[in-house]
């Protein structure tokens, strides 16, 4: 894979993990589990994800858009 594919794979996770960080489509839901609100176990899970793809990006990306020696 190119680096310029993976950038824009980068970039294209990121856009994910922002647009679903907020659960817009739970919005009005009364659903409960184990006594919290399912839009609050999502918020949960999901920055648990977003945690992890992070951990992954400065691991194996996080020298993306830097230039050695650029002043």
């Amino acid at each position: 894979m190119t680096r310029a594919r993976i950038d824009y794979l980068w970039i294209a996770t990121f856009a994910v993990l922002v647009t679903f960080a907020v659960p817009w489509f739970l919005w009005g839901d009364s659903r409960v589990f184990a006594g919290l609100p399912l839009w609050l176990w999502w918020h949960i899970g999901w920055m648990g994800l977003t945690a992890v793809v992070f951990h992954l990006f400065t691991r194996r990306a996080w020298d993306r858009g830097i230039v050695e020696g650029a002043r």
